[in-house]
Parts: C-alpha cells; structure tokens; sequence
C-alpha cells in the first residue's frame, strides 16, 4: 500500500491532511540526500508511518524494525534541516546527521520515506509485509510497502522525490522493474511515474480494496 505527499504508500497509499500545519516554509528547509536507513531510525520511521495510515493498514514497529534488520537498504528516508528558531514539529528527529548539527544545531527530521523488499515474484503478496525473510537481494522486482510523508510536510514534493530515487536506484541494481499497490484515487499519482495499473490486487490488507500497479524499466 501506499500514500504520497497526499499520504502514505504501503500496499495502499494513505492520503494528505490538507489541514495540517506546517510548521516551516518548506522554502527554508534544507534537504539532506536521501540515504538508507539504520537501527537508530526505528522511532522517527514509526512515528511517521503511524501518522500516515491508519491502525489496520500501518506497519507495527514491530514489524519495521524486523524489516530494518532483514534490508536497511530497502529503505529510503528524506530528511530536512529546519532554520534556527523554527517551530519545531511532533516527527521524531532521525539519529543521523552529526556533521550538519554541529554546523546549523539542528537535528534532521525525517519528512517522508519508502520501504518495500525485492523479489522474484512479480505479484505483492500480503505475506511480504509481515515476512522479511520473502526478502531476496538480488530479485527481479522492487516491492513497495509505503510511500510515507508526515502530514506537516505533504503537498511539496517530498514523496515524489524519493519515489524517483527508488526507481532509479533499482534501475542500477538492473532490476526488471517496481510493484505497489494502490487505493483508487490514487491510480493516477502513481501513474505520473510510469506505473501501469493492472486492476485490482489478490491483496486484502488492512481489509481495503487495492489496485495492484507495475512499472517496467
């Protein structure tokens, strides 16, 4: 599921919260590089998908942190630093980024990321989400669990942005191409990207109607 800026992916995207606050500009937040994640990422990574879809759709920390531990690297986090003074936000600040705190004294916060395991299989099983070791480094097909952006920094792009580096970083690993699931509204989100919609997925997670879609490279 999934959700953009507009929400969260996870087999299905969860949707923006046009009423959210922003805290800060999104002009005045500087934009680390998107990296993969660590251990120490665990409670900023739930925080923020906790906030993004709801209790039956979200991923336990539970089953964030054994995913963690499985493919760190089958995860990509966006982070920004906030200006001095700025109002500062509910989102767990992430553990990374020493250099930049000692040069601007703020701690990075985790603004969106995207999670999901490789595989062979070129469907999305509902069994990939709670199963780490369906994990094959080397698989054909990048599977996308979330598309996570905390509802205080939605509608700037941020899911876009690491959605693309996903899809450029499995195109290096020379993989056949990137499966999600999707609720409806969403089809044409996804579909900016290149994704194809092929109807409605086998998936039942979160007891939700999903729309399964695949891009090729």
């Amino acid at each position: 599921m999934t959700s953009p800026d507009s929400g969260a992916l996870q087999p299905a995207v969860a949707s923006p919260n046009p009423s959210s606050p922003n805290p800060s500009s999104p002009d005045a937040l500087r934009l680390l590089p998107v990296r993969t994640a660590t251990a120490g990422d665990l409670d900023a990574l739930d925080a923020v998908e906790q906030a993004c879809f709801p209790p039956a759709e979200a991923a336990s920390r539970d089953t964030l942190a054994a995913r963690i531990a499985v493919y760190p690297d089958c995860f990509w986090l966006l982070e920004g630093i906030e200006p001095e003074g700025a109002e500062s936000t509910s989102i767990e600040p992430t553990p990374s980024g020493d250099a930049d705190r000692a040069h601007h004294g703020n701690t990075p916060t985790l603004l969106s990321f995207v999670n999901g395991m490789a595989t062979d299989e070129p469907h999305l099983r509902d069994e990939m989400y709670d199963d780490p070791s369906l994990h094959s480094p080397d698989g054909a097909w990048q599977m996308i669990f979330g598309v996570d952006t905390h509802p205080a920094f939605r509608r700037h792009g941020y899911a876009g942005m690491v959605l693309r580096h996903v899809i450029d970083d499995a195109r290096s690993h020379g993989r056949r191409g990137l499966v999600l699931t999707c609720k409806d509204r969403l089809v044409h989100y996804y579909a900016s990207f290149g994704f194809q919609d092929e109807g409605l997925s086998d998936s039942t997670h979160g007891g939700v109607t999903w729309h399964e879609m695949r891009l090729v490279l």
